[in-house]
């Protein structure tokens, strides 16, 4: 029989601030890929038919390829926070939420490193 409180069983499993942080992080890139998504469909359906010299040029032009980069950054970093909160809460077994969580962070990394360096071949 254990004779330790409630409070005394809690203290040392962490800090309860933490979620916070990522709470708001969430939201404010939620809340940040509002625009950003509003201009890429504006922009997707201004290039529609276009050809790779018009994109191109479109891309070049230092406005566009700086939103579509910050698109691309705000995007895959939503996701992962997503997907953070979804691997932490539904995956049992310590080592395999590990695990799931290491490659999904490299997987987006590799992904969103990818987008950020097409965007600078283009242009």
């Amino acid at each position: 029989m254990e004779m330790r409180s409630s409070l005394g069983r809690a203290r040392g499993l962490g800090s309860t601030k933490d979620g916070v942080g990522h709470w708001w992080a969430q939201r404010v890139t939620a809340i940040a890929l509002v625009p950003l998504s509003i201009w890429f469909v504006f922009a997707a359906i201004g290039l529609m038919g276009a050809d790779f010299a018009t994109y191109q040029a479109w891309i070049g032009i230092f406005g566009n390829a700086l939103m579509m980069v910050v698109l691309v950054l705000v995007l895959f970093y939503h996701a992962h926070l997503g997907m953070q909160v979804v691997i932490e809460d539904y995956v049992s077994g310590e080592a395999c939420k590990i695990a799931t969580l290491l490659v999904v962070k490299f997987v987006l990394f590799l992904l969103a490193a990818s987008c950020v360096l097409a965007v600078f071949l283009v242009a």
